[in-house]
């Protein structure tokens, strides 16, 4: 009995990813969440300048390129001329945080229908390993070598907690995909994400805290328990906005 296998969704080209980073990992996730609401036949990434530029080789849905940082302008239009389709971004911290960081926040006041895929691993991860505006206090990076000054480089924003302020934003998780209880949660976070845009609920954003190996210096081993060790502490995991819940916002 088939008890594994690759996700519909996914294409059958190999990741040029590191070793030990977990974009593939997430990859997976987002098609796995594809298959099971049996959407890829409508479905729209997205995908800017980063680590993940080349997404369009590995999803089996129609992929769009935007620039730098843009990709929720791009997704805003898209789901807007395109209203019946799926439409998700797939974005690193570097590009949704730094330049894109107005694309972002005005499409979740807007409240537009579509779903993004934050994925933080605090450094600039294609470009060399530069610092990123969530690289953490202290953190050494090629342009940062004696650690972040909070002093002259200002202090790492937290994207997740920032969001959730707004009044429009429908859902905001912030998750990890470091050991396998954190996959299986992200996985939910995912497919709750794109179920929400199925229902017309509104803007979603699931922050994954990742791992970039090559960049911090460390082995895949060493990376994942930096995330538990340094990364969660400083971007706690959990739910902060759900307007389908009676949870109440962190």
């Amino acid at each position: 009995m088939k008890v594994f296998e690759k996700p519909k969704a996914l294409t059958d080209a190999p990741f040029h990813y590191c070793p030990g980073c977990t974009h593939g990992i997430i990859h997976r996730l987002v098609a796995e969440a594809i298959d099971e609401l049996g959407i890829e036949g409508k479905t729209v990434g997205v995908a800017p300048v980063g680590c993940a530029v080349m997404a369009y080789d590995y999803f089996a849905c129609d992929m769009v390129e935007a620039a730098h940082g843009r990709a929720p302008a791009v997704a805003t239009g898209l789901k807007r001329a395109m209203p019946e389709n799926i439409i998700f971004t797939y974005q690193g911290d570097g590009d949704l945080a730094s330049i894109g960081m107005a694309e972002t926040v005005h499409a979740a006041t807007r409240n537009e229908n579509i779903t993004i895929i934050f994925v933080n691993n605090a450094i600039y991860g294609m470009t060399g390993g530069q610092m990123a505006p969530t690289s953490l206090p202290g953190q050494v990076t090629q342009t940062s070598p004696y650690g972040r000054d909070v002093n002259t480089a200002g202090y790492p924003i937290k994207v997740s907690e920032m969001l959730s302020a707004l009044d429009a934003p429908y859902y905001i998780e912030r998750v990890a995909v470091n050991n396998v209880k954190n996959v299986r949660n992200a996985k939910k976070a995912i497919l709750k994400a794109f179920k929400n845009q199925v229902e017309g609920k509104g803007f979603s954003l699931i922050e994954i805290v990742s791992t970039c190996p090559t960049n911090w210096g460390m082995t895949p081993a060493k990376a994942l328990e930096w995330v538990d060790t340094n990364m969660i502490p400083y971007y706690p995991l959990g739910v902060y906005k759900d307007k389908g819940s009676q949870i109440k916002e962190d």
